[in-house]
């Protein structure tokens, strides 16, 4: 619960963060990696413990759905963003970012309350609706963004030393993940669908059982 509810809290913050950088910059262009990408960062670096939740049985998603889910978005914004000062101004990424803290202020409320077994059924479908278009917007950008940052790590090598034991560079691996991200991706995106079928009716009809009561 204590977790769930950090993460609540601060992807809350990130978003106010944003939409006031926004208003006060009066463009979508630049602002919301300097507002809340440190933090962003680090709560995303901290997601790793339900990697490890799935791993030992604490939740029931399992190790490998968390695991690509977290690798993904943290290679994303660590290692492209953080280290690529041209994509930070992206409008792209201001939306990719807002998608993900309204991802996450829905799942994680959903994640604290049914710990407590007080989640209301509104929550529970939103958070199993609302994914059918926050999940491809957020997608998108995460494509558009690292399309635009090939060149740069092109340019500068990036991360030669550490891709100097491989037989490719860093690069020719982005090149990879781009080819087989929106793949992994639609395996997660599919596999929601089948739980929203589960989860919805489950809580519609516990929902209903309280009603009569």
């Amino acid at each position: 619960f204590a977790y769930n509810f950090l993460q609540a809290s601060s992807w809350t913050i990130s978003l106010l963060s944003i939409v006031s950088s926004v208003l006060s910059n009066k463009t979508i262009n630049g602002g919301a990696y300097s507002a809340a990408g440190y933090l962003i960062s680090v709560i995303q670096a901290a997601a790793v413990l339900e990697v490890l939740h799935g791993a030992i049985g604490i939740v029931p998603s399992g190790f490998l759905s968390p695991l690509m889910q977290w690798s993904g978005r943290t290679h994303f914004i660590l290692a492209i963003v953080g280290q690529i000062n041209e994509v930070q101004d992206s409008p792209w990424l201001a939306i990719t970012l807002v998608a993900w803290c309204i991802s996450e202020m829905i799942r994680y409320p959903h994640y604290a309350l049914t710990c407590l077994g007080r989640c209301p059924y509104w929550l529970t479908y939103l958070r199993y609706t609302g994914f059918i278009i926050i999940y491809p917007t957020g997608l998108v950008g995460e494509l558009l963004i690292m399309y635009k940052a090939l060149p740069h790590v092109k340019e500068r090598n990036l991360y030669a030393n550490f891709f100097s034991v491989f037989p490719f560079s860093y690069y020719q691996f982005l090149l990879a993940v781009l080819l087989v991200y929106p793949f992994l991706w639609l395996k997660l995106y599919l596999q929601l669908f089948k739980q929203r079928k589960s989860k919805l009716g489950k809580a519609e009809k516990h929902h209903g059982k309280r009603k009569r009561m």
